[in-house]
């Protein structure tokens, strides 16, 4: 059995944009007939110069190859070019290819994935959400409102959820590392504040920062909020620089994450060698299926655990399951919502979500069923990048706003 033939789908997100502007999705075909589907998650070229990329890592690494030879197929993109460094561009597009390449494998074995890794270890894989506004809340007052937040927070629970991630200590900057406003470090501390008071212990708060702030920064909001007793305190500051998160792990009573801007099993071992005690890898970032296996058994010899990482589409969210169904220290799986409502129509509704856990699936390969009409339907035309930070400062006169991962669209 070999690769020959690639397909590339770059879909649009229609409104709200939950999981970004666009996704990038790849169907690979084997000389067999056997189909399988891929992620790629975010890089920092536009969707254009990434289909290129994407091109070039299939036809020069992998195209004429057997799909099971993944780990050849790595080696020869993490070498690419005389590198053999970590690349979240090369080893993205490399990530999203493996993974089809698994979703074959299963399929000619008619076994899920998690099966040829090792087979299941939670048949119910625990999931948490971020907390979305509800639809009578107002858009823009809701990522500024810590009663709106809670009340998004108790409707969560109700549905089953034992986890909820928030972050309202904005904003994200190009500039760097930033002290926080004393404006949002207080703010910080009020929803967290309402969202304990609304769900008391009947879920986790996951504190989610995108590495905005300073060392001195995080260790100040990390200690604000430490009374609130968040599960952890996601990425506080840059990802380049691993002895930073060391001394604010020392200095914070909250379980420091880290994961969805990292990619392969080197930055990971050294996240965890700086204290990082929960890893959030984006499988369509960090590698694929088998690269993430081993960084989730590198952080078993930590005593670490592994929550995926999911601001992306439905496809790297499969991946992510059948990883989470396998793995012996899995904590957390991301889920937009229960599962976002573009998200299941584009797979069909082949993945079950229910009362807080995602049901690992049974069906071959990644368990899912593509819709490639819906895909095509919906082409991405923009010019913007999956995610964007803002050029502008931290504001401390007029306070900040961060309108969730996405621009608002109606």
């Amino acid at each position: 059995m070999k690769l020959t033939d690639l397909e590339i789908f770059i879909v649009g997100t229609p409104p709200p944009g939950w999981g970004g502007r666009y996704w990038i999705f790849v169907k690979l075909t084997t000389d067999t007939g056997i189909v399988g589907y891929g992620e790629v998650y975010a890089a920092g070229v536009g969707p254009i110069a990434m289909q290129a990329v994407i091109e070039d890592v299939f036809a020069r690494h992998m195209q004429g190859e057997n799909p099971e030879n993944t780990e050849k197929m790595f080696r020869r993109a993490y070498s690419s070019g005389f590198t053999q460094r970590p690349d979240p561009t090369v080893i993205g597009a490399f990530s999203g290819l493996e993974i089809a390449c698994w979703d074959i494998l299963g399929k000619a074995h008619d076994r899920p994935v998690y099966a040829l890794l090792g087979g299941v270890m939670n048949e119910r894989v625990r999931s948490y959400t971020y907390l979305y506004p509800l639809p009578h809340h107002d858009l823009s007052e809701f990522w500024i409102s810590p009663e709106l937040a809670a009340e998004s927070a108790a409707e969560m629970v109700k549905l089953g959820f034992t986890a909820v991630k928030f972050d309202p200590a904005g904003p994200y900057t190009m500039r760097g590392g930033h002290q926080p406003a004393m404006t949002d470090i207080e703010i910080s501390a009020e929803f967290c504040r309402a969202i304990r008071g609304a769900v008391g212990t009947k879920a986790d708060l996951l504190f989610g920062t995108h590495g905005q702030f300073t060392t001195s920064g995080a260790i100040r909001l990390g200690r604000r909020i430490e009374e609130f007793d968040p599960l952890w305190f996601e990425e506080p500051v840059p990802p380049d620089n691993m002895a930073q998160f060391e001394k604010v792990a020392n200095s914070v009573r909250i379980p420091i994450a880290t994961g969805e801007r990292m990619t392969t099993k080197v930055e990971f071992a050294a996240a965890l060698r700086a204290g990082v005690s929960i890893l959030q890898p984006a499988l369509g970032r960090s590698g694929g299926i088998l690269e993430t296996k081993k960084i989730a058994a590198i952080a078993e010899v930590y005593n670490a655990q592994v929550a995926p990482h999911l601001y992306a589409g439905p496809v790297e969210w499969a991946a992510n399951i059948q990883l989470s169904a396998n793995i012996p220290n899995h904590l957390i799986t991301e889920t937009i919502l229960t599962g976002g409502d573009f998200h299941l129509q584009l797979i069909k509704n082949s993945i079950k979500w229910q009362d807080g856990f995602i049901i690992a699936p049974t069906a071959p390969g990644l368990g899912i069923e593509f819709d490639e009409d819906l895909a095509r339907a919906h082409p991405y035309t923009g010019n913007g990048l999956h995610l964007e930070m803002q050029d502008e400062a931290c504001n401390y006169k007029g306070g900040n706003l961060f309108m969730g991962g996405a621009p608002p669209r109606e």
